[in-house]
């Protein structure tokens, strides 16, 4: 893989873009992370910029080591912050350099387009990541075979609209890279598609 670090960056200021050219409700809009609204995601992308390590050790230390209860009381508490600190932070090469432990330039990039994708697919609005950004999480995630979300791709075939990619064997599931992305993540489209737990 090339170094992923400029579509992380291209990714995050596209999501900026679109949310600083929408009308204001639109970050009360659902996203496809269950229970969070648009601006919910935008607070939990932007975590790394707030929280320096002792911070994020106290506040983990606070959810008992939980990184699920984490996400959420950080998400529902910033969320309300300034849509323009928000918008400021997506914006932060800070947050573009910024790799999760544990998972690299990989889940860096796998944390911004994935997260993009619960912003745009809910939205109805075009993808913001680089489309080779997609195909390459897309790809990973196809390699992982369902562990890393917990996806069950046991009899299913994955084929993408848009390019040659393909995946598996078993009844079809064909679609865009995008919203294949949020299936192999464990999201729910608009349509009603999911793919079922392991």
């Amino acid at each position: 893989m090339t170094d992923p670090q400029p579509w992380v960056a291209s990714t995050y200021r596209g999501l900026a873009d679109l949310l600083a050219t929408s009308a204001i409700d639109i970050w009360d809009a659902p996203s496809l992370c269950e229970k969070w609204l648009v601006r919910h995601v935008v607070a939990h992308v932007t975590m790394p910029v707030r929280l320096t390590p002792v911070q994020f050790a106290a506040e983990m230390a606070a959810a008992r080591g939980d990184f699920t209860v984490l996400s959420d009381t950080v998400a529902t508490r910033d969320a309300e912050l300034p849509r323009t600190d928000l918008l400021d932070q997506l914006r932060s090469p800070s947050l573009h350099a910024w790799q999760p432990p544990g998972g690299g330039a990989a889940g860096a990039l796998s944390h911004a387009v994935i997260h993009s994708l619960d912003v745009t697919l809910a939205l109805g609005r075009p993808d913001v990541a680089p489309a080779d950004a997609v195909s390459t999480v897309l790809g990973n995630l196809g390699d992982a075979n369902g562990t890393i979300f917990g996806v069950d791709l046991t009899g299913v075939r994955l084929e993408a609209t848009d390019t040659d990619w393909r995946r598996g064997s078993g009844q079809l599931v064909r679609a865009d890279s995008g919203s294949l992305v949020a299936l192999l993540s464990g999201r729910t489209l608009p349509d009603g598609r999911s793919l079922p737990r392991g």
